[in-house]
């Protein structure tokens, strides 16, 4: 049983109801390149519809420092209309006056998006006052962006300490999956993080490697370990700053015995853009000029390796950069490995 408060506890009907999600999806001219973040909230989004909420739903764009017209919410709210095949309205704000009459015009079963909670730089910093706003559209707080769960912003942990707050179906499957590898893991239990920046799962690194017995780092991630390490890794996306905090993690994992797992081969290109021309280079051969972009294939040996072994496999994170093929090659082929010992 769940030990945190689902739709199931939840009174939904003619409630408003603050649905923070994570739309935060790729997007080429205007236009959403893959909507499986979207897709993944869908049925939380109509449970609350059906049974009678009014959804208003709250997500963040990219990084814009303040109102971007390049980072609007507007083309995913009809991105998700085509996929949910329902009206979905959009407010060009996610607070003030343009907000409150957006909210104030849905009937009970309505769909809402409001604008980039992002267009506002007091959403990163927490700020009350902001989560007040915010809170002053709804009724009920639903959480279903678990991605997103891990930074204390005011529309995912501010909001929570305003309104009622319960787990939407996507975090609530995510949490239990994760109490059950975490409580009473098999072992040997194996952990894969991937994603851009360290700076962002620094806790989760310094958590895991005193539970698992093998971490798998990957994305760009990695290049901030092996930069730590002295490895040249070019014009690669790295935190070169975090390197004491990379050689600090690779030494607590050291004393815990939790084998600390690297590309040794990488994909390489000199653009950083979709179909790029691109090569596998060893991890030590990295052109000064070169951008590493995904595994090579001796590491997606590795990381297919590392998946045999575990009997509980823990998995946060994409290998390379993803949104961009050909370099989406290492996660799916990892990801299919998994699939297949599952």
């Amino acid at each position: 049983m769940s030990q945190f408060r689902t739709l199931d506890d939840a009174n939904l009907n003619n409630k408003r109801v603050l649905l923070r999600v994570d739309l935060n999806v790729p997007m080429e001219n205007g236009k959403v390149t893959d909507a499986t973040r979207i897709e993944r909230v869908v049925p939380t989004i109509t449970e609350i519809a059906d049974k009678g909420g009014k959804v208003i739903i709250l997500a963040h764009f990219g990084r814009p420092k303040g109102r971007d017209p390049k980072e609007s919410l507007k083309p995913v709210a009809t991105e998700l209309s085509r996929i949910i095949k329902r009206p979905v309205a959009f407010a060009d704000d996610c607070i003030g006056d343009a907000a409150k009459a957006a909210v104030d015009k849905i009937k009970a079963g309505d769909i809402l998006v409001l604008e980039n909670t992002r267009f506002h730089k007091e959403e990163e910093k927490n700020d009350p006052a902001f989560a007040e706003k915010l809170a002053a559209l709804g009724d009920i707080y639903v959480n279903d962006a678990f991605s997103a769960a891990h930074r204390a912003h005011a529309s995912t942990e501010g909001l929570g300490r305003k309104l009622p707050a319960y787990a939407g179906r996507t975090m609530q499957a995510e949490l239990d999956a994760l109490s059950k590898a975490l409580l009473a893991p098999a072992k040997p239990m194996i952990a894969i993080v991937g994603g851009a920046k360290v700076s962002s799962k620094i806790d989760l690194l310094e958590n895991l490697v005193s539970r698992v017995d093998a971490l798998m780092i990957g994305g760009g991630m990695a290049n901030t370990f092996l930069h730590a390490q002295g490895i040249a890794v070019g014009k690669s996306l790295a935190e070169r700053d975090l390197a004491d905090v990379a050689r600090r993690i690779m030494a607590k994992a050291e004393d815990a015995k939790c084998a600390i797992i690297l590309p040794v081969d990488a994909i390489v290109a000199f653009h950083f853009e979709a179909n790029a021309p691109s090569h596998a280079y060893g991890a030590d051969a990295i052109p000064a000029d070169g951008m590493i972009l995904d595994i090579g294939p001796l590491s997606i040996e590795r990381v297919n390796h590392a998946i045999d072994d575990a009997a509980t496999l823990l998995w946060n994170g994409p290998l390379g950069a993803f949104e961009l093929p050909p370099f989406d090659r290492g996660t799916v082929a990892a990801a299919r490995h998994a699939a297949e010992r599952t």
